[in-house]
């Protein structure tokens, strides 16, 4: 993914979680869904948001990609 230099609100990261819910798997949905409930880094919601762009129109090798990433920052956010 390209460098961003825009700062994502949780906002917008909630909302662009709600547009791609249906796209994810549902255990990482769930899990995102109760992490922004916390407060968050701005690179955290940087790296969430970028994530969740256009996850619907990533192709299946992409979004297995995207899921590990998921995976490894919900686990940082957890430990």
């Amino acid at each position: 993914m390209g460098e961003c230099r825009l700062n994502h609100s949780p906002q917008d990261v909630s909302s662009k979680l709600e547009e791609q819910k249906a796209y994810l798997p549902s255990d990482i949905a769930l899990q995102l869904q109760a992490c922004l409930q916390q407060p968050l880094g701005q690179e955290i919601l940087n790296q969430l948001f970028h994530l969740l762009k256009k996850y619907d129109l990533a192709e299946e090798a992409v979004r297995l990609e995207r899921d590990a990433q998921f995976k490894t920052i919900l686990q940082g956010l957890t430990s």
